[in-house]
């Protein structure tokens, strides 16, 4: 059977020297500006043992037993060479709407008296570039003025890009509660110490927009809520053929989202499914297609199936006379044909300084034909990541069986834990996983309910890739792990993202009765 799926990403190719970054996705750098601190303990807990309510959990923090109250006029005080970019001020904009209701400005008290009256957030480049190797670490202090940790008006992080200090803002966010029975914004268990990076390079959500329309604003809160859980990289699939003339994607749009996820640390890839998937382009310029009655695979003999991919980036082709008459002539099968496809699409993405990403079926069928750039996507189960890195080849995990959103039976605990480097000890050959991807495949998902599709199970696959392996590893799962989600879960909710109860059987579903949701 001749399988279909081929992606090319979008994004320039980095210099040779840096082999491993290859994929456009965040990335913590391993060596940050300035002296680093010694580590802190694992994040498992507070200094009064109760869990630690921030998602995904940090790499280490220390923790007090104070409660601080937070200014709600909160002023920024930015530092460094980056600090004073728009990026950090609009990030910080965002995030004191999200901790702020807007009538806590008009009560706030005259004389103030608040323990945190200033963020300092301090950058140390200005550099805006988004690319595989941006550094997301960040450390936060959090102390009551004159303490012995403090710094003024009570709370800083500092980073080394603006991408890590977004990554900060998330956290700090989350460290802030609202008490209704004062009616004040606090940060309890201070003072905090806190120094966070993700353990992978890419921590991926593929959000499908070719079997149903999602428009843009839709996209843009599904951008939203994978910066609060820290899973950056994206996948529209932004494809010609449309429905109908009002379920389309402009130019204009795709400039717009990929600007808009820019400026909360996220990048957009898109994803050129071929030859197969690519029924729809034939509605513009019938040619791919290998005739009127047979239209996808595209049309492996046809030089303008090739300047097409070139220009914006298997059955049928044994029934089509001409196509038949074309592999007869090269003694092709039509799996010969599908992988002088996927080579001479590879041919041409790295010609355009492009690195192409392949399904694993390729790696399967004719590994050793594929170009050494090639980053291999597993899908199809378990233990394809431990062959790939072996053959020298990058990987990215999504596990059909544990990381597919679209497959409502799978809980919550799979997601969580599901590992990527499963079944790779070699330390060399765990550097060339370059993280995972839960998918978001839109058969039966839209407007109505992608978003309780994704979340709350994608937070749980956000954990797994962001935190460090010993200190999730560390947590019992339905204790710890689960009423942390559960917060996790109502945090979404009261930012306005539709995440669904995270027990029930089958994910989207709503709750089965009243209650809390921190208990659904």
């Amino acid at each position: 059977m001749i399988n279909h799926k081929t992606i090319l990403t979008h994004f320039p190719r980095m210099p040779p020297n840096l082999p491993a970054y290859l994929l456009l996705a965040l990335v913590a750098a391993s060596a940050g500006a300035g002296a680093r601190r010694p580590p802190l303990p694992a994040a498992n807990s507070t200094a009064s043992g109760d869990p630690v309510y921030l998602w995904p959990l940090p790499k280490s923090v220390s923790s007090g037993s104070q409660t601080l109250t937070v200014d709600p006029d909160l002023a920024l005080d930015p530092q460094g060479p980056g600090g004073g970019s728009a990026a950090v001020a609009e990030a910080f904009e965002r995030y004191r709407k999200l901790v702020f209701a807007p009538w806590e400005h008009h009560a706030r008290k005259e004389d103030g008296g608040y323990d945190i009256a200033k963020l300092t957030v301090v950058v140390a480049s200005a550099n805006e570039t988004l690319e595989l190797g941006v550094d997301e670490s960040y450390t936060i202090y959090v102390a009551a003025t004159g303490g012995a940790n403090s710094i003024v008006g009570g709370a800083t992080i500092e980073a080394n890009t603006i991408y890590g200090a977004s990554r900060g803002l998330e956290t700090f966010s989350q460290l802030c509660i609202f008490n209704y029975d004062t009616k004040n914004v606090e940060v309890r268990h201070a003072p905090w110490h806190i120094q966070d990076e993700p353990r992978f390079s890419f921590r991926g959500l593929l959000l499908d927009t070719s079997r149903h329309y999602i428009p843009v604003d839709v996209i843009k809160q599904v951008i939203d809520s994978m910066s609060f859980a820290k899973l950056v990289p994206s996948y529209p699939n932004l494809w010609k053929g449309s429905y109908s003339k009002w379920e389309r994607y402009t130019v204009e749009d795709a400039h717009d989202i990929v600007n808009y996820a820019k400026k909360r640390g996220i990048n957009v890839m898109a994803e050129i499914d071929v030859p197969g998937h690519a029924e729809s382009w034939g509605n513009g310029y019938p040619k791919l297609w290998p005739s009127p009655t047979c239209t996808e695979p595209l049309d492996v003999s046809s030089n303008f199936t090739f300047e097409v991919i070139s220009g914006i980036l298997s059955g049928c082709w044994n029934v089509t006379p001409h196509v038949r008459q074309w592999l007869d002539e090269r003694n092709m099968t039509t799996k010969d044909a599908y992988k002088y496809f996927v080579l001479k699409a590879q041919e041409l993405a790295i010609q355009l300084n492009w690195i192409p990403v392949n399904w694993e079926e390729t790696f399967n069928s004719f590994k050793e034909n594929l170009n050494p750039l090639t980053v291999v996507h597993n899908w199809l189960g378990p233990g394809v990541c431990p062959k790939v890195v072996a053959k020298g080849f990058r990987c990215i995990m999504s596990n059909q069986g544990v990381w597919y959103l679209d497959h409502l039976d799978v809980p919550w605990e799979d997601f969580y834990t599901s590992e990527p480097l499963a079944g790779i000890s070699n330390k060399d050959q765990q550097k060339l996983v370059l993280g995972g991807e839960v998918c978001m495949w839109g058969e039966t998902a839209d407007t109505s309910d992608v978003q309780q599709t994704i979340w709350p199970r994608a937070a749980a696959a956000a954990e797994r890739m962001w935190s460090q392996l010993e200190a999730i590893s560390a947590q019992d799962l339905e204790t710890t792990v689960l009423s942390r989600l559960h917060y996790f879960r109502c945090l979404l909710n009261h930012r306005g993202i539709a995440a669904a109860p995270v027990t029930n059987y089958y994910a989207r579903k709503p709750p089965i009765g009243p209650g809390s949701c921190f208990v659904q």
